[in-house]
């Protein structure tokens, strides 16, 4: 079953789930908009480093692996932002990302947005922010903290869009947990790795921000002199 990985295609869920995964993404979006003008007036200077944000989400998420399962696979390059700005900015980011690959790319698609949104514009980003706070918070080295933070976050994203489609089309035997286990063993084979390379990729491009622009990400809150 073709469905791009953790992009669900155009057309392929049911109308009632679009519209339901929609209508759930908005309070998330608004939350998200009103975060991300806050940040911008705060300090005007993180413009660049929130576009190179999304253009990290962009690249990544645009690159589809071929999954020895006949379908493919793709980073997500949420954790990045969502460590930085913090999950609600990355929404609206995330967001932007999904429109723009389903416009220009015919990856996704505009009547799943709201489904792809919600895997990967936000389950992706919460899940790499609080993980990454809770393993601060235990004294966890940074690099580590990151590097778990984005690999999970990337992996609860696929998770997430196997348990869409998996709610959307229950097998007729087994129903929902039989699909569930389905679409999970079609992504599990090329989603780790790849979510072991977002999270190392994660690393290099943070320490490399620190070393450039170690004061500018400091001012975002996300980290500390003694980082």
């Amino acid at each position: 079953m073709n469905t791009q990985a953790m992009h669900i295609m155009e057309g392929f869920l049911p109308v009632g789930w679009s519209i339901g995964w929609g209508i759930l993404c908005l309070p998330f979006f608004i939350a998200g908009i009103i975060s991300m003008k806050k940040t911008l007036q705060e300090d005007s200077k993180t413009k660049l480093v929130l576009a190179m944000a999304g253009a990290f989400a962009f690249v990544l998420s645009a690159l589809k692996v071929p999954s020895v399962t006949g379908s493919c696979s793709h980073a997500t390059g949420v954790g990045l932002g969502a460590i930085l700005f913090g999950p609600t900015v990355m929404v609206v980011i995330g967001g932007i990302v999904l429109l723009f690959q389903a416009l220009l790319l015919a990856h996704g698609g505009i009547t799943t947005l709201g489904a792809n949104v919600f895997s990967m514009a936000i389950v992706g980003p919460f899940a790499a922010y609080f993980i990454y706070k809770l393993l601060r918070k235990t004294k966890m080295p940074e690099w580590f903290a990151i590097f778990l933070a984005a690999m999970l976050g990337d992996l609860l994203t696929y998770v997430m869009t196997s348990i869409q489609l998996a709610l959307a089309f229950p097998a007729q035997t087994g129903g929902f947990m039989e699909s569930l286990l389905k679409f999970l063993g079609i992504f599990a084979m090329t989603q780790i790795p790849l979510a072991i390379s977002e999270g190392l990729l994660t690393v290099v491009v943070i320490n490399a921000l620190k070393k450039y622009s170690q004061e500018g990400l400091i001012s975002l809150g996300r980290l500390s002199k003694e980082d």
